[in-house]
C-alpha cells in the first residue's frame, strides 16, 4: 500500500512523531515522552534518521517538536473517531501555519522528489510542514481511513495502515498479541 515514496516517508514520520513525543499509553502501560534531553533528541532523530541532518536539539526545539507532534496526534484521533472534516480542517491549519510548499529536490543520490518545507527554517514550518503534507495526500485521497489510533486497551498510539485489505486495529503486533492472548484466556476461564 503506497501513496508515493514521499507521502509515505512524512507520513510514516507523522506516526513516530506522535508516537515519541505525546504522552498517554503504549502497550498497555502508561507512556510519557522522554524527559531527558539526550534521550528526546535520540527519539526525535529515530524518525527521520539521518534526514534529519541534525545530531542534537535544543530543548526548545524539542518542545516545538511535541507541539507539532500533539497537533498531528489529533488529526488520528479525528479520523479514528470518524471526523474527516475535522481532521481535514486541521491539517489544513497546519498547512497554513507552516506555509509548506512544493520544491524539488535532490540528495543523497536520489532521483528528483517532492519536498514540503515551510516558508521560514524553524522546525514547526521543516518537520510540520511536510507531515501535515503527507496527511493531507492521505485524507484527500480514498483511503483516508487507512489512518488510525489503536484500539488495544490501554492504548492510544497512532499507526497508518499499510495492509493489502485495510484491516488494521492495532498500533503493533505486541498490542495485538496482547487482545488475542486476552480474548483466549476469556474464553478458557468461563463456566
Amino acid at each position: 500500500m503506497d501513496f508515493n515514496s514521499h507521502s509515505d516517508r512524512v507520513v510514516t514520520a507523522a506516526v513516530e512523531l506522535v508516537n515519541a513525543l505525546t504522552p498517554g499509553e503504549r502497550h498497555g502501560r502508561p507512556y510519557t515522552p522522554p524527559s531527558d534531553l539526550g534521550e528526546r533528541s535520540t527519539a526525535v532523530n529515530a524518525v527521520w534518521g539521518e534526514a534529519g541532518g541534525r545530531a542534537s536539539f535544543t530543548e526548545a526545539e524539542l518542545g516545538e517538536l511535541a507541539a507539532v507532534a500533539l497537533r498531528l496526534r489529533e488529526v488520528f484521533e479525528a479520523v479514528a473517531d470518524g471526523d474527516v472534516d475535522g481532521a481535514a480542517e486541521r491539517v489544513n491549519r497546519m498547512l497554513d501555519d507552516t506555509a509548506a510548499r512544493p520544491r524539488l529536490a535532490r540528495h543523497d543520490g536520489e532521483p528528483w522528489h517532492l519536498h514540503f518545507h515551510g516558508a521560514d527554517s524553524g522546525l514547526t514550518a521543516e518537520w510540520g510542514g511536510p507531515c501535515a503534507t503527507g496527511l493531507a495526500v492521505v485524507l484527500g485521497g480514498e483511503l483516508y481511513d487507512r489512518l488510525g489510533v489503536c484500539t488495544a486497551p490501554a492504548c492510544d498510539r497512532v499507526y497508518v495502515d499499510t495492509s493489502r485489505n485495510g484491516t488494521r486495529r492495532y498500533c503493533s503486533t505486541a498490542c495485538q498479541n496482547r487482545v488475542k492472548t486476552a480474548a483466549f484466556r476469556a474464553r478458557q476461564f468461563r463456566p
